[in-house]
């Protein structure tokens, strides 16, 4: 019955968003639960239970010792906050949909966090202004057709920039920027500028799609190169954000773009300031990557 309830309900676009948002929002009413990281969390059962994005959480977690403050666009649950939080740093989440920040608060303050971080219910984007969402969850998006998602399935958000709502306030201080906002990436980027040209630059762990969740017709993200473009321009160089950690050229990401054979084997990318990882003795395999995460 209840996979004939969901086949009927996909088949009309209102009923399916309310049958998603009653889904997703279950987990509201009960307690927390203790997730092996040790902080208390409500949500995705991946990240409950400790199996949400390994590598990158190792990833994160090596990261955190050397930073004063976390940036987290597109919080989402707030996984990556808690962990941050976890660890004593100063903590800035950026979210838009309103059931992510439900959760997003509920599991701040089951942890008691509610002074330690700031939360703004916004996209970020390159200008100010209003801007349509489609989708829900952890795969709503500012891009028409993201992950097969219906035009109808729409609503509005407020949007700023990087540049407006933090600008300057961290100058000085090391920094991690965690960006998980599907597909939107460069034009967040392009809102960034103070932030990406900080001294000392901030550590960048961005999801960049290369063939996934793109809309019908598009093969290959079509701001791929310019994305990673924009961080090699300014200093940065870049490494997979999963358990091999190697570094990635331009000549594989424009050879990627141009043929639709994906080699980088991630969506997940982390950007350094040129030779920052080595002094820093994070960098130490052979190739010249970060070490491996085991």
């Amino acid at each position: 019955m209840l996979r004939f309830a969901r086949r009927f309900l996909r088949r009309f676009v209102r009923p399916a968003m309310l049958y998603r948002y009653l889904r997703d929002s279950r987990a509201l009413g009960r307690a927390p639960t203790t997730t092996p990281l040790g902080f208390r969390f409500s949500g995705a059962e991946s990240m409950e239970t400790g199996r949400f994005e390994p590598a990158e959480t190792k990833l994160v977690q090596r990261l955190l010792p050397h930073v004063d403050v976390v940036v987290n666009v597109g919080a989402n649950l707030g996984y990556y906050c808690c962990l941050a939080l976890q660890a004593g740093k100063q903590v800035v989440a950026f979210e838009p949909i309103e059931l992510n920040v439900r959760y997003l608060l509920k599991n701040i303050r089951a942890n008691g966090w509610d002074n330690a971080v700031e939360v703004f219910p916004v996209a970020l984007g390159a200008q100010a202004g209003v801007i349509e969402i489609f989708g829900a969850g952890t795969g709503a998006s500012t891009i028409p057709g993201w992950a097969g998602a219906p035009a109808a399935d729409v609503r509005l958000v407020p949007m700023s920039t990087l540049d407006l709502v933090v600008g300057s306030r961290f100058a000085g201080r090391p920094c991690l920027m965690i960006v998980d906002i599907e597909g939107a990436e460069l034009a967040m980027l392009r809102g960034a500028q103070v932030m990406l040209a900080a001294t000392p630059k901030p550590f960048w762990m961005v999801e960049i799609s290369i063939d996934e969740h793109q809309p019908s017709g598009t093969r290959v993200n079509p701001n791929l190169v310019a994305t990673f473009d924009l961080f090699w321009n300014l200093g940065y160089e870049a490494f997979t954000a999963d358990s091999a950690c190697r570094p990635v050229s331009r000549n594989e990401v424009v050879q990627v773009a141009a043929t639709a054979h994906n080699t980088l084997g991630t969506h997940n990318f982390l950007f350094a300031e040129r030779g920052r990882l080595q002094k820093l003795s994070v960098v130490d395999n052979a190739e010249g990557g970060i070490a491996p995460i085991s």
